[in-house]
């Protein structure tokens, strides 16, 4: 069990959970928008959020929580090394004009964790609601308007509002990590729940996923997908609601972010049916 344990956190810890999330995401716009299966970019996507959330993590910029993670973190490093090596790889098999979409969302990962603003000692992260909107705004970019570039699909308005709710859901997807951490942040970093309150903060996440599935209307005309959908926003709602300050230690870091995952087999269900 001890063992078990061990993979289990090494899972979580180098960001592989938070890659297969993303993962889901791209492979759900391939649903709705019926494009092919592209295992050069999935992968590219998903080795490239690899290394950029453990970057972000453990460039020595963002704090650590849980002090077990140092003793893995060797092994973490040499994991996010070949982690990178692959992307590398993958880099070279997608085409040049889908590289060029993806240098504004590669930046905006980089400057989230390296300083640059106030003399250099403030990175995205320490700007109060920047957080939030730039994982957002990465998210959705990577995962709804890169896949159609790379396909030569025309961004037509429905792309437009499936950017916009993949961009509201990964908001609530983060409140309540936002809301586990209103303890541990520092004071200058103002978060939604510390500014706000929690309570608030899940009234607002509500709003927002109503929104999303009023824009579920707008994005596609299929039955097929509306169900599935519905079902992950059933999930969103219970999961925000019961986020709490003293939640468990993997409520949020594994249950919350395999929402998209759940998302995506359930959708594969009704659309093999």
């Amino acid at each position: 069990m001890k063992f078990l344990k061990l993979v289990f956190d090494f899972y979580l810890n180098a960001s592989i959970h938070v890659a297969l999330s993303v993962y889901a995401f791209l492979r759900i716009t391939e649903v709705y928008f019926n494009l092919p299966y592209n295992n050069h970019l999935n992968y590219f996507v998903f080795f490239g959020t690899i290394t950029g959330y453990n970057f972000v993590k453990y460039a020595g910029v963002a704090k650590l929580h849980h002090r077990s993670l140092t003793k893995s973190l060797k092994t973490i490093q040499v994991f996010s090394f070949f982690s990178f090596l692959a992307l590398g790889y993958y880099v070279f098999q997608i085409a040049i004009e889908t590289i060029y979409y993806t240098i504004p969302f590669t930046l905006i990962t980089i400057l989230y964790a390296v300083p640059f603003l106030s003399g250099f000692d403030k990175n995205l992260r320490q700007v109060s609601y920047l957080k939030i909107i730039a994982v957002a705004l990465v998210w959705s970019g990577f995962t709804v308007l890169i896949p159609l570039v790379d396909a030569n699909k025309e961004i037509i308005l429905n792309v437009y509002l499936l950017m916009l709710q993949r961009f509201l859901i990964v908001v609530v997807l983060i409140l309540p990590f936002d809301i586990r951490d209103v303890m541990y942040d520092a004071i200058s970093l103002q978060t939604i729940p510390k500014k706000i309150g929690i309570e608030k903060t899940k009234k607002l996440g509500l709003i927002m996923l109503i929104f999303s599935l009023v824009l579920e209307y707008f994005v596609s005309t299929q039955q097929i997908l509306k169900t599935p959908f519905m079902i992950f926003v059933f999930l969103m709602i219970i999961f925000l609601m019961r986020a709490k300050t003293d939640q468990s230690k993997y409520y949020s870091s594994f249950w919350v972010e395999s929402l998209p995952i759940v998302w995506w087999l359930v959708l594969l269900g009704f659309h093999n049916f």
